[in-house]
């Protein structure tokens, strides 16, 4: 087994007890081994934000005790799935958003449950899986429920040239090595755009085992199409391109209902430089 990483980049998971998170749990479980990390999962406890009693009643235990066996039967999940790997959890009083954006920042990696629009509290619905997309500092992944993380034979990498780009590729490069996976980096280009964006990637030494596929049309659907076999899909949350706000709009909700694999988001915010301002 992997030893711990000393950089204490742990794989933090959002937790909010619908069956459905389990999937989020085995992802990060798994990623957590790989990378010789620690989990650590996180309850948002979201009813301190409204004026509800919270506590003790003749007619239920609480409302914090109902997160605490959350948040404990969430511990156990993660313990069967990875065993070996050291796991913590804890409830944080706030909304899902603010309180994984600052997770975020001491985290290597942030994993969420991704499903559909009618879950009023789910973790990837409205404004909280834009706002991480946007604003997390470290990249975000989205498994969608009853996703298997060891499906697919390669990782599909969205590439528009743009800095989050840049690192969606490091993040995409690194996971193919650490599971011994191919990688696919996929390039869309306008036809009526001149930039070569294959020369930077031919340039870089650790890119050049790497399928590059340089195509021409709507940037979703070309994603949709190349990740068929993949294990994972990577990009970055803005671009200059192609992939130019790509999880934003009708075109996020495009990849994160129908991409046939988890979805790894890379912030502008966690690559640094002007375009995280």
């Amino acid at each position: 087994m992997n030893a711990i990483d000393p950089a204490g980049q742990k794989v933090v998971v959002g937790i909010d007890g619908a069956p459905d998170c389990e999937s989020a749990i085995r992802w990060g479980a798994a990623e957590a081994a790989a990378r010789g990390a620690g989990l650590h999962l996180v309850h948002a406890f979201v009813w301190t934000e409204f004026r509800v009693p919270v506590g003790p009643s003749e007619a239920a235990p609480g409302l914090r005790a109902y997160a605490d066996q959350i948040v404990a039967e969430a511990l156990e999940v993660a313990r069967k799935f990875a065993p070996g790997v050291p796991v913590t959890a804890e409830r944080v009083d706030g909304f899902p958003a603010p309180v994984l954006l600052a997770e975020s920042r001491n985290a290597g990696l942030i994993v969420i449950g991704s499903r559909d629009a009618g879950r009023a509290l789910g973790l990837l619905v409205g404004s909280t899986g834009l706002e991480l997309a946007a604003h997390a500092r470290c990249p975000v992944v989205a498994v969608r429920p009853n996703e298997d993380a060891v499906v697919g034979s390669r990782v599909v990498i969205g590439y528009d040239g743009s800095a989050a780009a840049a690192a969606a590729v490091d993040f995409g490069l690194e996971y193919a090595r650490r599971h011994e996976l191919v990688a696919r980096i996929v390039t869309v280009r306008a036809e009526d755009d001149d930039h070569d964006l294959t020369a930077a990637l031919r340039a870089r030494e650790d890119a050049r085992t790497a399928e590059l596929i340089e195509v021409t049309g709507h940037p979703a659907e070309l994603l949709l199409e190349w990740s068929a076999d993949a294990q994972l899909l990577v990009v970055g949350s803005r671009g200059r391109g192609g992939f130019a706000g790509l999880l934003l709009g009708s075109v996020s909700q495009t990849m994160l209902h129908q991409a046939p694999c988890p979805v790894t988001i890379i912030p502008r915010s966690a690559v640094g430089g002007p375009e995280a301002r």
